[in-house]
């Protein structure tokens, strides 16, 4: 099986929604040197509702990942193919590069290099360690509410699961914003970091978010969707 045009289309804008939101957020802020700019209760707001607006508009037609972390989720419980995941990675990652490529064109150089486009980073002595645990536990919470309000049919709440899971990564950036940046996405720290040339720590972002994504999706899957 593989992936129709219109569910790469969708989780192509949708990404790119994201990241050009998200970060472009972190650039207002920086913009405006923290005087009236969004801080970090309005960068998580922004991020939050980045994806609780295109899940709600484009959820139905793509199943709203936009993100590669909730792609393993699904794939490793079996409900997409090996070929349909990496297509979903492919148009993820293409939004996010495209998003981060019009932010460096569209805000003033100083801005975007002095937060590196908003490519996410470790603070000061913050361990990689620590940002892959943080990342990972940030992102099962994630991940774990997608399953919760859009997967399982019985969830209360899937009717509106992108205010859900939009309110689920507003929670993490406040809390984990300082310390890694909170992106709990691949595709939000490729993006910027490829636009903007920052790779420091790089690999944090896809190993603590891949792995919190496939350990959320098997736990919810095997004990909470389990047959009877």
């Amino acid at each position: 099986m593989y992936s129709t045009p219109q569910k790469l289309v969708a989780e192509f804008i949708g990404t790119f929604t994201l990241i050009f939101i998200g970060a472009g957020s972190i650039c207002a802020d920086q913009f405006l040197h923290g005087t009236g700019g969004p801080g970090l209760l309005g960068i998580a707001i922004a991020h939050g509702l980045a994806i609780a607006i295109m899940i709600s508009a484009l959820g139905h037609i793509c199943g709203g990942h936009f993100n590669p972390a909730v792609t393993i989720g699904f794939w490793v419980t079996k409900r997409l193919s090996t070929l349909e995941a990496l297509g979903y990675w492919v148009a993820q990652l293409a939004g996010g590069v495209a998003a981060a490529f019009l932010l460096k064109m569209v805000v003033p150089e100083d801005t975007w290099r002095a937060v590196a486009l908003g490519t996410p980073d470790l603070a000061r002595d913050f361990t990689r360690g620590n940002g892959m645990i943080l990342e990972g536990v940030m992102t099962f919470f994630l991940v774990l509410v997608v399953f919760a309000t859009a997967v399982d049919e019985k969830g209360a709440f899937n009717k509106i699961a992108g205010f859900g899971i939009g309110l689920t990564i507003t929670m993490d950036i406040l809390m984990g914003g300082p310390l890694t940046g909170a992106a709990m996405n691949p595709a939000r720290a490729f993006g910027p970091a490829l636009a903007s040339g920052h790779w420091s720590n790089h690999g944090v972002y896809w190993i603590g978010p891949l792995a919190g994504g496939f350990l959320a999706g098997l736990l919810y899957d095997s004990l909470f969707l389990k047959k009877s």
